[in-house]
């Protein structure tokens, strides 16, 4: 039995039980071995150490049925098994630390999954298009997410996710008296994607009013797209005049600008799409990598 940890950590729940209690002798921690918060951190050291590996999903499983909140349980056995590396590592037994991380966070996900199932609020029955073991499927709950959805590539990715979802899924239950829930989302997808199109045009011709009959045609960019585009986003997204970004206004119309002012290198026109990828926040792959970006700032 290994006696000596470098570190403990703190339980604020503990997972022993009595011999009365005691029905798994594998995974229980007894009572009268644990009188302390260090004898409770070294038995469950030991217990991951010699249980059988196929075991140890199981281990995590039955002691999280006996607290009130398992996640912070979960939480507190990651930071002793990271506390306590090496002695993982003095007994070959790097692998076994591994997969202990492994299913400790994949049983922080199932928690996680289940704890939104029981707060989300399920809507009533004649909202719902249809049902699985996993989930429902509720079109009127999907369109007011997506109606609360600013940016057009955000939404079609939304919807078309609803509908691989709903046609790679085994249905139990159909609703007869609402539409086809892949069909509603399909809709939705050629409505927004209209309104694009439509967007466009308008753009479009509210360039050519505002250049008072001036005609002009695309300019070449003969950079790399994202290159260009970069330089919007710093303009609306990081550099400010007096607390306002130098760029003001809705991404879509910086979207209709670049694209209906530029074509690449080979003469052909950019795509919306693609530019407003670009410009989201989160999509730092997409746009240059900070040696090839053109810094504004210094240029101003």
């Amino acid at each position: 039995m290994f006696t000596k940890l470098k570190n403990f950590v703190q339980f604020t729940e503990v997972t022993s039980v009595s011999k009365e209690q005691l029905n798994n002798t594998l995974f229980d921690v007894l009572q009268e071995s644990v009188m302390d918060n260090e004898a409770y951190c070294k038995e469950l050291i030991n217990k991951i150490i010699k249980l059988p590996y196929a075991k140890l999903p199981d281990f995590f499983s039955h002691h999280c049925d006996y607290v009130e909140n398992p996640v912070k349980w979960l939480n507190k056995f990651e930071k002793l098994i990271s506390e306590n590396e090496e002695l993982f590592v003095s007994t070959s037994s790097r692998g076994r630390m591994m997969k202990c991380y492994t299913i400790i966070e994949s049983k922080r996900k199932e928690l996680e999954i289940l704890r939104n199932r029981h707060t989300h609020i399920k809507p009533p029955m004649q909202y719902i298009n249809a049902e699985c073991e996993e989930r429902y499927f509720s079109f009127r709950e999907v369109k007011s997410k997506v109606n609360a959805m600013k940016d057009y590539t955000e939404k079609i990715m939304f919807l078309t996710n609803e509908k691989f979802d709903y046609e790679q899924a085994s249905i139990d239950f159909i609703n007869p008296k609402l539409p086809d829930y892949s069909d509603q989302c399909q809709k939705e997808i050629d409505q927004i994607q209209h309104l694009i199109r439509l967007t466009d045009e308008f753009s479009k011709e509210q360039m050519r009013e505002n250049a008072e009959g001036i005609p002009f045609n695309k300019l070449k960019i003969n950079c790399n797209i994202n290159q260009l585009v970069d330089i919007f986003y710093q303009l609306h997204r990081e550099l400010f005049a007096d607390g306002k970004p130098i760029i003001d206004g809705n991404v879509n119309d910086i979207i209709a600008v670049i694209v209906n002012s530029f074509t690449d290198k080979d003469g052909r026109d950019l795509s919306p799409d693609s530019i407003a990828t670009m410009l989201k926040p989160s999509k730092t792959d997409k746009r240059p990598k900070p040696h090839k970006r053109i810094d504004i700032d210094k240029l101003l």
